[in-house]
């Protein structure tokens, strides 16, 4: 493809797509992964010294999935320093800017500087092949984190989106029992034609206790305190939504159950597979700029 890229911040999903893109020989500028061991030696592949230097040479700018955790600080765990979103935006005109979940206020930020922002978690081909690391990643937190196997055990999935389907069907292939818990008729319709369990997510209750994983895939507030007060002891609480997720974190920690936050699951579990899918997704698009 033989293009500029400027890599900015990210996990170790951006790390390999560095060296996936300047092993297809573009040119790729990087900053804010300093502290990664993983990026290879390439002449295409030049490390700056600020991203304003990064961004410059660049003709497209990627960050990372998701671009902030707060809404001020590009996430980049592999950075020496603190890159901040608003200095960031100062020079960003005139590029195409492709990153994960972009807040409104960056957004707000270069509306006047013509930048074309490409939001990456939009991108349906992405979001699907996404679901299977996430999948995977959930029944390895899973696996870890309960002294009981998958097999025989009791599952709900909250929530039958993407992710749930796919959740679903991979814990039915270790043998759980799972039951998956929706609001919409049609979702049902697809549990009872997939032979999954099911229950409506307005009667959650006293039945939470049968269940020694539960897992939310919904991100809005689900279980609250007066039903994790049904929940025993010992059941993993599994939160795989966005913020503000649907479990109550703040309640799971007063009353010492076992909750996990488990946000951006690809990165942890599968970086080179999600860098592959973000590197086709990222070729795809441009392809069809180019075309139009």
């Amino acid at each position: 493809m033989n293009k500029g890229f400027a890599i900015i911040g990210g996990d170790l999903r951006l790390v390999n797509l560095a060296n996936m893109l300047a092993n297809d020989k573009n040119n790729v500028y990087i900053y804010g992964l300093e502290k990664a061991e993983e990026i290879k030696k390439s002449d295409n592949l030049i490390p700056c010294k600020s991203s304003e230097e990064a961004i410059k040479n660049a003709d497209y700018i990627l960050s990372s999935i998701p671009f902030s955790k707060n809404g001020k600080e590009v996430y980049a765990p592999f950075s020496k320093n603190i890159i901040s979103i608003e200095y960031l935006a100062n020079y960003v005109g005139n590029k195409t800017f492709l990153a994960g979940s972009i807040p409104e206020h960056f957004t707000q930020l270069i509306s006047n500087k013509n930048v074309k922002t490409i939001d990456l978690m939009n991108e349906e081909d992405l979001t699907i092949l996404n679901t299977i690391a996430t999948a995977e990643g959930a029944i390895s937190e899973a696996i870890l984190n309960t002294s009981k196997n998958i097999q025989g055990s009791n599952v709900l999935i909250l929530g039958f989106g993407r992710v749930a389907k796919v959740l679903a069907k991979k814990f039915v292939g270790l043998d759980a029992n799972v039951t998956c818990a929706a609001r919409k008729e049609k979702d049902f319709a697809w549990m009872e034609t997939l032979g999954y369990n099911n229950t409506n997510i307005n009667e959650l209750g006293a039945n939470l206790q049968n269940y020694d994983i539960i897992v939310n895939t919904v991100p809005h507030l689900i279980l609250d305190e007066e039903k994790l007060k049904y929940v025993k002891k010992d059941c993993l609480l599994l939160d795989l939504a966005s913020k503000p997720g649907g479990i109550d974190e703040d309640y799971c920690k007063r009353q010492g159950l076992k909750f996990i936050w488990a946000l951006a699951l690809p990165g942890k579990v599968a970086p080179v597979t999600s860098a592959k899918y973000i590197k086709n997704t990222i070729y795809n698009i441009l392809r069809e700029g180019d075309d139009n």
